[in-house]
Order: C-alpha cells, then structure tokens, then sequence
C-alpha cells in the first residue's frame, strides 16, 4: 500500500494539483479516509484510467473498471491478489458507458457476484452499441459520414472498424441497479450524491460526498483537456453541446470551488470553478472560430483546424469529426448557420 503525499502545486488562477503521486499498473494508493486510487493502462494516446476504490462493509466498491482486455485483468488479477483486503469487491458503478469505463465491468460482476450500478441511458444505450459486434455497418452510418465529407479510403476504415466497441467491452448483466440524479449511496460511512452531465455522454453520473468535500468526475471534468462531445449516427441532429454548457454551469452552481476532484485522466485537482470556466471558453472559443471560418460553405471535415491544435489522423478521425458536427449542430439549433446538401449527400454548412 501507497500513501500519496499532498503537493498542492500553485497554479496562479488555475487549479492546484493535490499530491505529488501517480500509482503505477499494479498499486494501490490511499488518498483519503476509505478512498484508494488504481491506475489501469490504455492503448491510445491518453494512456491511462483513473479508477477508484471506496470502503464498503467488509468489501470495496469500485467505480469504473478498464478496457475489457486480457492486460486490464491481469491488472486487477494482481491487485486482488496482492493488495490484503481488496480481494472483496461489494458492487461496480460505472459513470458512463465508454469502453476505458465500463470494459471490465461484466467480468468482475460476474467475478464477485455483485450488482452493476449505471445511469439507465449509459446502461441502455451499452447493451445495444455492444449487440453491433459483427454486425455489417448501417446505411444510416454510411450516410452520416458520406455526408460529412468522408473520402473513400475514410469510408472503408468507418466500415471495417464498425462493431469495435463490443470487443473490448466484456458482456454486462443482464440487469442493474439504477444511478438516479440527485439520489445519494451510501457506501460505507460515507453518503454520496449522484449528479448527472450531459454532453459526453448521455447520462453520466459523478458522485459527490459533501462530507469529504471529494467529486468523482469521471470525464465530465478533466484537468488539462476537454472530454469529447460529439454527435454519431444513431442521432445525427442530437445537440450534445447544449447540454454539455448547461451540465458545467450546473456544476458550478452545485459544487464548491474547494472540492477535491478525482478525474478519470489526469490528477486530481482543486479549483473546479476556474476549470469548469476554461472549458466553456474553450468551446465557445470554438463557435466563435466557426462562425468566421464558415462564412464560405463548408463541410464538417473542412472545420477541424477551428476546433483541434491537433493533428487530425485515422486513429481520432471519427472522434473529430463527431465533435465538429456538434459544435455546427449547436449553431445550427441557435439560427446562426444555414445548411445545404448536394447531389452526393454531402452536407454543406455556412454562417448566416
């Protein structure tokens, strides 16, 4: 066991880091009374999940849980067997549905005997994205980014990569136990108090214990990027950011600014407020970039250099491009930007 050393690096106006360590693949690290911290690897450019681990009874609660890979198992194979006392997991809660979050999920349901805790549109909406294993990509999905601009050579990756999701994703239960908004759990000694953000996913839940003054923010809140908000083809006129901006305002209004945040990637962090506000900025600088730059039609792959620093590649193509249609959506649903759609089905955007 690790006992993480308090840092508390002074950033002028922006957040202050709380300790001065990260855990390894394989620790384990107390951070507060019946809080432990677990690091799980990921195969991407964000290369790590933060998971956590409260006291619960004579077992642990664990929320999140890794890839569904054989190297997340082995993760947890060598905690549980290491670590005394977390060889006893009580339940699994999952603040959303993305497979870095809910992977393993099943697997250790099933492992331990305990029940699945998620919001009922995360829960919903994984059986289903999870029953597209296998299955050939939809004309709906063709079209969607058909009319985004996707070249042909885009178009056949879209295809071969479709039905990803349910391979590292391990099968859930077939029933769970509802995370409510504004309904508090009682794990262990502590009561914590679901609240819900939209935008990067449809229901994600954070948890909040006043008594501790933490937040376990899952992605609705990271220290040094803005979690993905973006539109997919099973909604293709859905209006995430709208939700997103009303979610961070939310927690604004909710949360104090002196509140410990445990976020999903990254450190966790103080200074909510001044965070939650970069985040908007950041995103209404965006619109703002748009707004200029689509004075002449344009499609959603012509606006990336409006929105990313980043160099846009294969590897984060969909993600992008999910994230430009939200952000002209958005401005779509304000009246700001027309819309056009040519012979080929391609879909033109332009300012007012």
């Amino acid at each position: 066991m690790v006992w993480a050393q308090k840092l508390v690096t002074e950033l002028g106006d922006s957040i202050q880091y709380e300790y001065d360590f990260q855990p390894a693949v394989g620790e384990v690290v107390d951070i507060l009374p019946g809080v432990k911290w677990v690091r799980l690897p990921l195969p991407f450019m964000l290369s790590h999940i933060n998971t956590w681990l409260l006291e619960d009874g004579d077992g642990r609660a664990m929320v999140d849980t890794g890839l569904g890979t054989r190297t997340t198992r082995e993760a947890w194979d060598s905690i549980f067997s290491s670590e005394p006392g977390l060889d006893s997991i009580s339940r699994v809660l999952v603040t959303h549905l993305h497979p870095d979050h809910v992977g393993c999920a099943g697997w250790l349901c099933e492992r331990f005997n305990v029940d699945l805790y998620m919001p009922r549109d995360e829960y919903l909406l994984c059986r289903i994205l999870v029953a597209d294993t296998g299955l050939p990509a939809p004309e709906e999905g063709r079209r969607f980014y058909r009319a985004a601009g996707f070249s042909e050579a885009q178009m056949e990756r879209y295809i071969a990569m479709f039905g990803s999701f349910g391979r590292v994703v391990s099968q859930l239960p077939q029933s769970y136990r509802r995370l409510h908004e504004d309904r508090s759990l009682h794990i262990g000694d502590f009561e914590w108090q679901v609240i819900i953000g939209r935008g990067h996913s449809p229901e994600h839940a954070c948890l909040y214990c006043p008594e501790l003054n933490v937040l376990i923010a899952g992605d609705q809140i990271l220290p040094t990027i803005s979690p993905n908000v973006s539109v997919f083809p099973t909604e293709p006129v859905a209006n995430p950011l709208a939700g997103w901006f009303k979610s961070l305002h939310r927690l604004k209004t909710l949360l104090p600014d002196d509140v410990l945040v445990l976020p999903s990637h990254g450190k966790p962090f103080r200074g909510i407020h001044v965070r939650l506000d970069a985040l908007i900025e950041e995103h209404q600088t965006g619109l703002d970039q748009l707004r200029i730059l689509c004075r002449e039609p344009k499609r959603a792959l012509d606006v990336f250099p409006a929105l990313f620093k980043s160099k846009i590649s294969d590897g984060n193509l969909i993600m992008a491009t999910g994230e430009a249609i939200a952000h002209l959506n958005y401005l779509l649903y304000e009246g700001e930007f027309n819309i056009d759609t040519d012979d080929e089905g391609v879909r033109w955007y332009q300012a007012r």
